[in-house]
């Protein structure tokens, strides 16, 4: 039985910040893309904006959308986030970020508070998404 090649394409969006680190923005396998986490950092000056938690929140999930797009996929394609939070007790303020982003339907998710995240950060997210044509089913 001859088996099949499993295609691994690797994303990255000019209009995201760069990784910080040894990683990709995204690794598309299939139809399945695959986010690394996102943080609140303006995409001109690579630094984290300022204001807090929220408009870190607002600016990671903007950068998401840029990746989602670059990978051929959306935020309604978006079938489970993570969300590492330095203060758990900002997780009212997350949420109604993330609802003007994730509309309904909304994904699976987790949420964590965490001990230190990546350049100061306040919040990072990360997510798995689809690529194509995709019925819900409630």
């Amino acid at each position: 039985m001859a088996s099949q090649k499993i295609v691994r394409k690797i994303t990255s969006s000019s209009l995201a910040p760069i990784p910080v680190g040894p990683y990709n923005q995204a690794v598309l396998i299939n139809r399945t893309v695959y986010l690394s986490g996102v943080l609140g950092v303006d995409v001109k000056t690579q630094k984290l904006v300022e204001g807090g938690t929220v408009a870190e929140a607002r600016q990671a999930l903007i950068n998401m959308g840029h990746i989602l797009t670059e990978s051929g996929s959306s935020y309604d394609k978006v079938v489970k986030t993570t969300i590492l939070l330095n203060n758990i007790n900002d997780f009212a303020g997350v949420n109604e970020v993330y609802k003007e982003f994730f509309t309904d339907n909304y994904p699976a998710r987790s949420t964590f508070q965490v001990g230190k995240l990546p350049m100061g950060a306040q919040i990072e997210i990360e997510a798995i998404a689809v690529t194509g044509d995709v019925e819900t089913k409630l």
